[in-house]
């Protein structure tokens, strides 16, 4: 579905934005790329900002015109800080727009757009768009920075993928934030109990101690690091 998602950036003048724009969009799971008429590509600008996107950089496609960039796409909306005079229908909330952009994925190729760092898109070029959007931002000082704006959409984007039950997505966590296994906490207790009876803290054959304490550490709920703590900690107290 992701690979369905087209960022188009439109006459982009300096080339170290479009390496800043593909390290935005390969982070949130975004391949397909389609310079309209860069001013200067392939720079090495390009790929020095890319840092680790150089794969988007290198397979991005370069064609003349907006048309030719969005032809096969059945969605199109296009990125504007400024209301324009045509009669568009227009996300006021990116979240809502992407929604609707990853839906029409899933079968078909949608496109989001972008216009130049100075004045963006023209008339024409919305024209060329199904939909437009905007990123609320301060109105005192809204100015975002190209790749900016691609890493605010291509993040809802991303966001509204993910919420699909069908994504499969599960985020990372490290090994040792992980929950232990029952077998895991099982040699926990054993290994707690051994130093309690070694230790003469459990004197009375039917005290409840240990079940309060399995209890205790139910709630605490100790990772996989946590719990090699506690058992490094009962080693060193062991003759």
């Amino acid at each position: 579905m992701l690979a369905n998602i087209r960022v188009v950036l439109v006459q982009t003048y300096h080339p170290g934005n479009i390496g800043a724009s593909a390290r935005a969009m390969k982070t949130m799971g975004l391949t397909d790329l389609v310079l309209v008429n860069p001013r200067q590509f392939p720079d090495p600008e390009a790929s020095r900002l890319a840092a680790g996107a150089e794969d988007i950089v290198e397979g991005a496609r370069v064609v003349d015109s907006l048309e030719a960039a969005v032809t096969d796409c059945v969605q199109v909306v296009g990125a504007s800080a400024r209301l324009r005079n045509q009669p568009l229908p227009h996300y006021d909330e990116p979240e809502a727009m992407a929604r609707d952009l990853v839906g029409q994925a899933e079968h078909d190729p949608v496109a989001l757009v972008f216009g130049r760092e100075r004045f963006g898109l023209t008339n024409d070029e919305i024209r060329c768009c199904s939909h437009q959007v905007s990123i609320p931002a301060n109105p005192d000082y809204g100015i975002l920075n190209l790749s900016q704006a691609v890493q605010v959409l291509a993040y809802e984007v991303f966001k509204a993928w993910r919420q699909r039950p069908e994504s499969g997505y599960l985020p990372q966590r490290p090994t040792q934030e992980r929950q232990p296994s029952r077998e895991e906490l099982a040699h926990f207790h054993d290994h707690l109990a051994r130093v309690m009876q070694a230790s003469g803290f459990i004197t009375q054959p039917h005290a409840r101690t240990e079940q309060h304490l399995q209890a205790l550490f139910a709630r605490a709920q100790p990772n996989r690091k946590e719990l090699s703590l506690l058992r490094g900690l009962l080693a060193s107290l062991e003759p």
